[in-house]
């Protein structure tokens, strides 16, 4: 290569090292000069603590604990409804009868029939003093009355049970049958709301929420008829076996005082809270940024409340707004329930809000 060649050479190489640094030295000009990102707004929550399991939420009817199909022992034609449905009574008050001739036939025929065997009796009595009658024949004859004396109580019962009366407080849900209708012995002729023993709210639940749930746990009632009210109660039965053609396990929970009045066929929504689950921490479910599995990812509040931490964490049951979680997770944690899907670790943030779990 010539002189002139390596001087035009070495001039270029010269010239490209210096765009290089002017470049450079103008990136870190402009660099320096960009101003750092503003933080990213975020609302938090505390980590709350609640059951591992969650409530139990499902439907029912409202009834009374005692709801009786009330029947005459005995049939026969009916004289007189004296009570419509939905009339409260008081113990012992008459709610239909059955018409009397025929009863009252039986009653006096078996009266008769006791008095010839009392003839019959003491004339055995006679004749067994005189050696004329034989010991058979006078224990023939004592058995006779004794068996005619019976015939008189149950004609005499049967005739007291040809009425029906409410067996305590109440009120008549239905009325049955119809004056002048023939009915036989043990036919419904009024369904009736015992205020005995209080009303109940019957639940159907599956085997798997059947089984957490226990006598003297506490409930919440709610009715759609009675928008903002509720009503407290307790679970006082539990089936020992499921409900055939449902497979569900029907649960009684007594209502207090308060729910006296409500009529019965109500349809409510019970919650149950079984109170022997374990606390867990327990965070919003916005909170979670992706979860696969039992696995999810969050953010958390560093402790000078300036900086974001990612970290996983293992999630367990969901329960309505709130997710547990089962490990990776300190309970003190502020976590980040809004904002979160715009946020890198370690990323600086400024707190505008805070939720409630």
């Amino acid at each position: 290569m010539s002189k002139s060649a390596r001087s035009r050479s070495a001039h270029a190489t010269g010239a490209l090292l210096f765009l290089a640094a002017l470049t450079a030295q103008g990136c870190s000009r402009s660099d320096a000069a960009q101003p750092a990102a503003s933080p990213q707004a975020v609302a938090v929550a505390r980590v709350a603590m609640a059951p591992a399991s969650p409530v139990i939420i499902a439907t029912g009817t409202l009834g009374a604990k005692e709801e009786l199909p009330l029947a005459f022992k005995i049939g026969g034609v009916v004289q007189e409804m004296r009570v419509d449905a939905g009339r409260a009574v008081r113990e012992g008050a008459l709610l239909a009868e059955l018409s009397l001739t025929e009863i009252t036939a039986e009653v006096e025929k078996a009266r008769l029939g006791r008095a010839k065997a009392e003839r019959d009796l003491a004339r055995a009595k006679s004749l067994y003093k005189d050696s004329v009658a034989t010991l058979e024949q006078l224990q023939d004859a004592t058995t006779a009355f004794e068996v005619m004396q019976q015939n008189v109580q149950v004609a005499e019962f049967n005739k007291r049970y040809a009425t029906v009366r409410a067996p305590s407080d109440g009120v008549v849900l239905r009325r049955l049958v119809e004056a002048g209708q023939l009915v036989s012995p043990g036919t419904p002729v009024v369904l009736f709301r015992s205020n005995r023993r209080g009303v109940v709210l019957r639940v159907g639940l599956p085997d798997r929420e059947a089984v957490r749930v226990m006598v003297g746990d506490t409930a919440s009632v709610e009715f759609a008829a009675y928008p903002g009210e509720r009503f407290s109660g307790t679970v006082s039965q539990i089936a020992a076996a499921a409900t055939t053609g449902t497979g569900t396990y029907e649960v009684e929970v007594a209502l207090g005082d308060k729910a006296r009045s409500l009529p019965s066929g109500l349809v409510g929504r019970v919650t149950l809270a079984p109170p022997r689950a374990a606390l867990v921490p327990t965070v919003p479910v916005e909170a979670l940024i992706e979860a696969h599995g039992d696995s999810a990812t969050l953010f958390s509040l560093s402790t000078d409340k300036a900086t974001a931490h990612r970290q996983r964490v293992r999630i367990g049951a969901l329960d309505g707004a709130g997710v547990a979680v089962l490990g990776g997770l300190d309970t003190s944690a502020t976590i980040i329930v809004a904002g979160a899907s715009w946020l890198r670790d370690g990323q600086r943030v400024t707190v505008t809000g805070r939720t409630t779990p």
